[in-house]
């Protein structure tokens, strides 16, 4: 999932991208994180809004980090709650667990009711929504990735950029090259990789102390 503010003009929204929730899923779709990135551009472009505040989760987080390196006037904030970073994640993520399936396989043969049951009610309750084509195509090509990977284009990033990691997950690779980058890690108590049902307020409130100390170091 990603939600932008927009600094020049005020609006705050958030977005399901295609395929997820109540929003379009055309069947002629590729779902990759590029397409995606371009469709929230456009989104954002018929609002107006440019220097936007993006904050993504999971997959929504590397969406968001493909956007910004694409179209770097329309972000100038990043708030990324475990984002996928790398390709080729491990074997028990969800985005590998559906690339095992062929594409009808997942569709029609079991696939995507058996991942349902295994992430569980509180997950579940939103996967169920995502159009079954849409999830694998974005899962797959998420398992693939992009060129350059994400994590080489958030390290090359130049605007404030916010990690947030559970505290309850594993903590995240890389971390000391990312805060060499000027990537703020920040932890999230009492919470696990769907932070914003584990403990929405501590959510908020890291965003918040964390915008509020990037902001005091950039002026």
């Amino acid at each position: 999932m990603l939600s932008a503010t927009g600094l020049t003009w005020p609006v705050r929204a958030a977005m399901r991208l295609r395929g997820f929730g109540i929003s379009d899923r055309p069947a002629d779709f590729g779902y990759s994180l590029e397409e995606h990135a371009d469709a929230v551009a456009a989104v954002l472009e018929a609002a107006g809004v440019n220097g936007a505040e993006v904050v993504g989760h999971s997959m929504g987080g590397a969406v968001a980090i493909v956007l910004a390196h694409r179209r770097p006037d329309l972000v100038a904030r990043l708030v990324l709650a475990e984002a996928n970073l790398d390709p080729n994640p491990p074997a028990g993520a969800d985005s590998s667990r559906i690339a095992r399936y062929g594409e009808r396989e997942f569709v029609e043969g079991g696939g995507f009711a058996a991942v349902l049951e295994r992430v569980g009610p509180i997950w579940g309750a939103t996967m169920r929504l995502a159009d079954p084509v849409a999830l694998y195509r974005t899962a797959t090509r998420l398992a693939r990735g992009t060129e350059p990977t994400m994590r080489t284009m958030l390290l090359a990033m130049d605007i404030p950029r916010i990690f947030l990691v559970g505290e309850l997950s594993p903590d995240v690779d890389g971390r000391t090259e990312l805060v060499a980058a000027g990537v703020d890690v920040e932890t999230v108590p009492d919470a696990g990789h769907n932070m914003m049902f584990d403990n929405p307020g501590a959510f908020a409130a890291v965003i918040a102390g964390a915008g509020s100390a990037a902001v005091s170091s950039a002026a």
